[in-house]
C-alpha cells in the first residue's frame, strides 16, 4: 500500500493528535492542541468557538492552507500532513471548495470567468470550463448574470458566484468560513438553503461560524476552546448545549 494512503475511505477528514505551534521558546503559541477529529463523507458540521479558540487555525489545517507542526491528517484517504507546497496546492484545487465571508472574487473578471478559474488551474479545456461554469451558475439562479462583474452584483449574488466556484471542480469537501457573515438576513437564508441542497446531494460540508443560527442547520457542532475540541458532537437540537455555547 502507498505510504500516503489510509484505510478509511468513508472518512473525508481524519485528524489524529494534530497540533500547530506558532513561534518558539517563551513566545510559542499552541493554536491547535492535540486535536483528533473525524468527519465522514456526507456529513455537515459546524466549527464554533470564541476568537482565539483555535477554530481558524483548525480551518486552515483542514483546508491545507497550513501544515501541522505534528500529528497526522488524512484528507479523503491521503496523508497530507507532510506534503510540500505544490502538492498541497494540487490537493486544494481538486479536493476542496472554499467559500469565504468576503467572497474573494476577482473584480476584473465576470461571474463566469471567476467560476472557470479552478478548472483552468486543473488543466481543463476552455470548452469544458465554460460549459461546467455556466451549469453551476445557472443551478444557483445566476444564468442571466454570467457576464456581470462583482461590482454589478449584490452581496448575495456574489456569494452564490463564490459557491459556484467552490463546487465546480466537484470537490470532496466544501469548506466555508463565515459564509453568511457579510450578508443581509434574506441573502443569508438563501446561502443556508443552498448549503442544505448541496448536503442533500451528498456533499461533505464544514463551516466555521460565530452564528448559532447558522450552526444549527448543520448535523453536528464542534466547539473549540484554547486550541482544543471542547465538544465534538453537539447536536443542533440539544438546547442545553446551545445555551451553554451562547454563554461562552
Amino acid at each position: 500500500m502507498d505510504s500516503n494512503s489510509v484505510a478509511s475511505p468513508q472518512s473525508v477528514i481524519q485528524m489524529d493528535n494534530i497540533y500547530r505551534i506558532y513561534g518558539s521558546g517563551d513566545v510559542a503559541v499552541k493554536a491547535c492542541d492535540n486535536v483528533s477529529l473525524t468527519i465522514n463523507a456526507g456529513e455537515y458540521c459546524a466549527i464554533m468557538g470564541q476568537s482565539g479558540s483555535g477554530k481558524t487555525t483548525l480551518m486552515n489545517l483542514i483546508g491545507c492552507l497550513d501544515k501541522p507542526t505534528g500529528g497526522r491528517y488524512a484528507l479523503d484517504g491521503t496523508n497530507v500532513s507532510r506534503l510540500g507546497k505544490r502538492q498541497l496546492a494540487r490537493i486544494r484545487n481538486r479536493k476542496i471548495g472554499f467559500v469565504f465571508q468576503r467572497y474573494e472574487l476577482l473584480s476584473n473578471l465576470t461571474a463566469l470567468e471567476n467560476v472557470t478559474l479552478p478548472m483552468m488551474y486543473a488543466g481543463m479545456s476552455i470548452h469544458h470550463r465554460r460549459k461546467r461554469a455556466t451549469a453551476a451558475l445557472s443551478h444557483l439562479g445566476l444564468g442571466n448574470r454570467l457576464d456581470k462583474k462583482p461590482s454589478q452584483l449584490s452581496g448575495g449574488q456574489q456569494q452564490r458566484v463564490a459557491i459556484a466556484r467552490a463546487i465546480v471542480n466537484r470537490p470532496v469537501l466544501l469548506l466555508a468560513d463565515e459564509p453568511t457573515g457579510a450578508l443581509d438576513t434574506q441573502s443569508a437564508k438563501e446561502v443556508i438553503d443552498i448549503f442544505d441542497g448541496l448536503h442533500a446531494s451528498g456533499m461533505t460540508i464544514v463551516t466555521v461560524t460565530h452564528s448559532h443560527e447558522v450552526a444549527c442547520y448543520s448535523q453536528r457542532i464542534i466547539l473549540m476552546r484554547d486550541g482544543k475540541i471542547l465538544n465534538g458532537n453537539i447536536k443542533p437540537d440539544n438546547t442545553q448545549a446551545i445555551h451553554q455555547m451562547a454563554a461562552l
